[in-house]
């Protein structure tokens, strides 16, 4: 991905620290994309936007025959790596690559499932992404999306719901700040829809018991305004 949609050096760094067991991604989003997810035994599964690998371990972990991790930032790739350096041979490859751009190391119909948590509303080219990932699953394979919720996202950051604008989401101390864009739901699920996926599952995740030990305060914003949208989608 480019520069506004991966997270690059240190803010890569301070990413992939913080996935490992924030309130947010570790214990709210998270429990929620693998629950969609199910049973990948003996599965090829694709994580787009595969961050520091903490998917890509949970899908082997799970029995996946065969995990692509696909992500544009190299210092999160760096992590992933260090992350699955336990995983059986053979069972993980790694790519960097900008997903902005079409999938043109993966065959039609090569990929069982897709993953992409969190990455959606980072693209701009998001109606060729989607079109990408239709073409590399085999029919009656599936996409499991998370994505920023619109509703928490227009709560967030004020204005018009319809206001499609990108925006800054301050992280750490450091003057980082995640750029995504915000999108309505009526974009979000028509996009996916019109790319020809057939919805199975919607949730809206709420913070864990775990989330609340990490970080009480934001478990309890998780309960009282929806934080992210997770999709569990089938190619016909």
């Amino acid at each position: 991905m480019t520069a506004e949609t991966a997270y690059h050096g240190p803010l890569g760094e301070l990413f992939a620290a913080q996935a490992t067991d924030s309130a947010y991604n570790a214990h709210t989003d998270r429990p929620a994309m693998l629950e969609l997810v199910g049973d990948v035994t003996d599965l090829h599964v694709l994580d787009l936007g595969c961050g520091a690998g903490h998917y890509a371990a949970e899908l082997v972990a799970r029995g996946a025959a065969a995990v692509t991790g696909v992500d544009g930032s190299a210092s999160l790739l760096d992590a992933a790596r260090e992350r699955l350096a336990s995983a059986p041979a053979g069972r993980v490859a790694l790519h960097l690559h900008d997903l902005e751009q079409p999938l043109g190391f993966l065959s039609d119909g090569s990929a069982d499932l897709a993953v992409a948590a969190l990455v959606h509303h980072h693209l701009e080219r998001r109606t060729e992404f989607l079109a990408e990932v239709h073409r590399v699953l085999r029919p009656g394979g599936a996409l499991v999306l998370s994505t920023t919720h619109p509703t928490g996202d227009w709560v967030g950051f004020g204005g018009s719901y319809f206001d499609e604008e990108r925006v800054r989401l301050p992280m750490g101390d450091g003057g980082h700040a995640l750029v995504y864009r915000r999108l309505t739901l009526e974009t979000v699920i028509g996009e996916l829809l019109a790319a020809g996926f057939v919805l199975e599952r919607l949730r809206e995740p709420r913070g864990t018991d775990a989330a609340r030990v990490a970080d009480e305060r934001r478990w309890r914003k998780t309960h009282q305004q929806p934080m992210f949208l997770a999709l569990r989608l089938r190619r016909p």
